[in-house]
């Protein structure tokens, strides 16, 4: 019947060199100046200070995302639980469709 196939390793043909070896070569140390001190430099962005305002408003847009993320997430839980109460409903008149046909015959 189906039989596998084992591959087999090829055999080299024509001359085979063998590894190079390759020699460590010596390092010489040369002088090594000290490299230069790193400049002061002034930050380039101005730091960013908060006003009462700012804080009221970020903290408000804050509260906004949690609740519409919320919102979104609750909905799609009602969404997947009236699904799942439909389909359940829907199986039940089934069966008892099922059933009733049966008993008649």
């Amino acid at each position: 019947m189906l039989r596998p196939k084992i591959p087999t390793i090829p055999t080299p043909t024509g001359h085979v060199d063998p590894p190079a070896v390759v020699q460590p070569t010596a390092v010489i140390p040369t002088h090594q100046t000290a490299p230069p001190a790193p400049a002061v430099l002034a930050p380039s962005r101005p730091t960013v200070q908060l006003t009462p305002g700012a804080v009221i408003a970020l903290v408000g847009g804050g509260t906004a995302v949690v609740l519409v993320v919320g919102a979104v997430l609750v909905s799609m839980l009602l969404a997947v639980a009236i699904t799942g109460a439909s389909v359940a409903v829907c199986a039940l008149v089934i069966r008892s469709l099922i059933n009733a046909d049966a008993k008649r015959r």
